[in-house]
């Protein structure tokens, strides 16, 4: 595979990551701002049950939202496009264990999802590209940073 064609999909990758997390983003501050816009899933958190589900829809909502600016920023700066290019694994990182501590302190719930299914879908597929970018990035170094920059 040539060098173009994995920064592609890397910076797609991270994109399309970063707006998946966009949509739970949304779906959970809309909520929690009073605008419902379907029937979803309620976000539980099983270290505070106490608090209401506004509270709760807020919080998860920044961990979410966090992790949305974070895959963006790290797919742009992957371009070197309005971020600087030696961040992008910084962001990755970052954003990759935000979205891990969030999907853990909520209940595993995806935001928006329509059906427990979905949301179990959802939140394996998340799982699933947290762990393969800190494995890359952190484990194995990949990709190269001569290849690809800082």
């Amino acid at each position: 595979m040539s060098p173009q064609t994995v920064k592609i999909i890397i910076a797609l990758g991270l994109f399309l990551h970063g707006l998946a997390h966009g949509r739970a983003s949304l779906v959970l501050l809309e909520d929690a701002a009073g605008i419902r816009t379907g029937s979803w899933l309620p976000v539980r958190s099983w270290l505070f049950p106490s608090l209401s589900q506004r509270v709760t829809n807020l919080i998860a909502g920044l961990f979410w939202l966090l992790s949305t600016i974070g895959f963006i920023a790290a797919s742009l700066s992957f371009w070197g496009i309005l971020v600087p290019g030696d961040v992008w694994r910084q962001l990755a990182i970052s954003s990759a264990i935000i979205s891990t501590l969030g999907i853990a302190l909520f209940s595993g719930t995806w935001p928006g999802a329509p059906s427990r299914a979905m949301s179990t879908l959802d939140t394996v597929i998340a799982l699933v590209v947290n762990a393969a970018i800190l494995v890359a990035l952190l484990w194995l170094n990949w990709p190269p940073i001569d290849l690809f920059g800082k």
